[in-house]
């Protein structure tokens, strides 16, 4: 195919096929056979180029204003394991600092409560048992000796 002269030469069109009796171009060295653009078939189109190190993606939230559970409703639930009564001050305190500053923690607060009352409670009621035991074991009994 002559050109006349003053026109660019066109490469041959991909989707032609060659002339019959040549073979085709072998593309260069690390080209891919057929159009560049796509992918044979079975092949995977190529990735997206990865972004550079340490961009990635817009920043979260920020610390949230309560910042957590409120330390004393944790403490008042360890101290109800611990010292029961300090459980229920832990507590009660706790409960006043949640309702004002809206932190995290209402739960464990009401269960270090509970469970400081109940362990107060199971502790009152061995002390006094303990204590009427040993009154009725040091008491006379109608006079033997």
């Amino acid at each position: 195919m002559s050109q006349p002269p003053g026109e660019p030469e066109q490469p041959p069109s991909p989707y032609e096929p060659p002339a019959y009796g040549q073979p085709p171009e072998p593309p260069a060295y690390g080209q891919p056979y057929g159009h560049p653009q796509q992918p044979h078939w079975g092949q995977q189109p190529p990735y997206a180029p990865q972004p550079p190190y340490g961009q990635y993606g817009p920043p979260g939230p920020g610390p949230r204003p309560g910042g957590g559970p409120n330390l004393l409703a944790i403490l008042s639930l360890v101290f109800a394991f611990v010292f029961a009564p300090a459980g229920i001050v832990l507590g009660h305190l706790a409960k006043r600092q949640i309702r004002q500053t809206g932190e995290e923690g209402n739960q464990l607060a009401t269960w270090g409560l509970v469970l400081s009352y109940v362990f107060t409670a199971l502790g009152l009621l061995f002390c006094c048992g303990w204590i009427g035991l040993s009154i009725w074991a040091n008491s006379d009994n109608g006079g033997y000796r």
